[in-house]
């Protein structure tokens, strides 16, 4: 097929547009920074410049092309407004251009987030049909986009990721780097409920919700089926970076809220957008962000090749190669 993606510069972007066209599929790459994507048009992909507030660049990219992946947005920002800019009225204009596209598009796929159907309960996962209710700005801001593309008078369907870890990824690098000396911080007691995705087995389901015909106007979680603690995450770095299990350090909340404020402050006055802000404390004290993923397996077919071991066992590997993880 003939696919747009935009994000292909971000971590779950590149590897969807590898995906695509390693498999042979004629890939176009929307890119604010084309120098960026440099590696991307080696792997044979066209690099179009471009961005979500450049209307006529949307235009030019989506014109010829059979489905659109929507990746690019806003996952750091100072405010509200910010990410609702990014997340909804920029995915609205990428929308108005893919509407007017000719010949008519296949499919639009929005790759929204777990964060906008918001927590989970202990033991009960959500599913596609829980009621939304997130518990961040960016949640709220990846639900207005989602509303939005419900509304689309285009073929969609909406992706909803959990926690994505895997080679590029550099939130979870810290955690990486902290297993190196034995012990791992956590919030409360490492009891939090976690459904994660290795980022490849991600951009394997991203593809098949592109094309399957179940898939026309539904929403999906994408995430290995299996739900994990957060101190079995953990574990799982210590032993892939130092062979043994690290010490658990539980992090109680009102300590979490310092801590997570400092770095908020050192990134703000470094100049620098970071995920790790007071606004997040609601989901990362939140007991559980586990679902289901049954739908997906079903319509999709779609079977993660990663457990947790092997996945972090393969992103240890990979900050090692790249000189991140010594």
């Amino acid at each position: 097929m003939k696919a747009l993606v935009t994000g292909a510069t971000g971590f779950v972007g590149s590897h969807l547009a590898a995906h695509l066209a390693g498999r042979g599929d004629d890939v176009r790459c929307l890119a604010r920074q084309p120098a960026a994507a440099a590696w991307l048009a080696a792997a044979g992909a066209q690099i179009v410049p471009g961005s979500l507030d450049d209307a006529a660049s949307l235009r030019a990219a989506v014109v010829g092309v059979d489905v659109v992946f929507h990746l690019a947005g806003a996952t750091a920002a100072a405010s509200e407004a910010e990410f609702l800019a990014a997340n909804a009225a920029g995915t609205a204009r990428l929308l108005e251009a893919a509407a007017a596209a000719r010949p008519p598009l296949a499919r639009f796929v929005y790759i929204s987030s777990l964060a906008a159907v918001g927590p989970a309960l202990p033991g009960r996962p959500v599913t596609e049909g829980s009621p939304c209710r997130p518990v961040t700005a960016y949640g709220r801001s990846k639900l207005a986009g989602e509303e939005i593309v419900r509304r689309a008078a285009l073929p969609w369907t909406i992706v909803r990721p959990t926690a994505v870890y895997g080679p590029r990824d550099r939130e979870l690098l810290r955690m990486f780097r902290l297993a190196r000396f034995g012990v791992a911080p956590v919030f409360g007691r490492g009891r939090q409920e976690l459904s994660l995705v290795y980022v490849e087995d991600l951009a394997v389901g991203l593809a098949r919700a592109g094309v399957a015909p179940a898939a026309a106007g539904a929403t999906y979680h994408l995430a290995h089926p299996a739900v994990v603690l957060a101190r079995d995450l953990v574990r799982e770095i210590g032993l892939a970076v130092r062979g043994r299990a690290p010490v658990i350090l539980p992090v109680p909340p009102a300590m979490a809220a310092r801590v997570v404020r400092a770095i908020a402050r050192a990134a703000a006055a470094a100049g620098r957008r970071t995920v790790v802000s007071e606004d997040k404390m609601a989901e990362f004290l939140a007991p559980s962000w586990a679902t289901s993923v049954a739908k997906a397996q079903q319509d999709l077919e779609w079977r993660p090749a990663h457990d947790l071991r092997s996945g972090v066992a393969v992103t240890a590997e990979w900050y090692r190669a790249e000189g991140l993880l010594a």
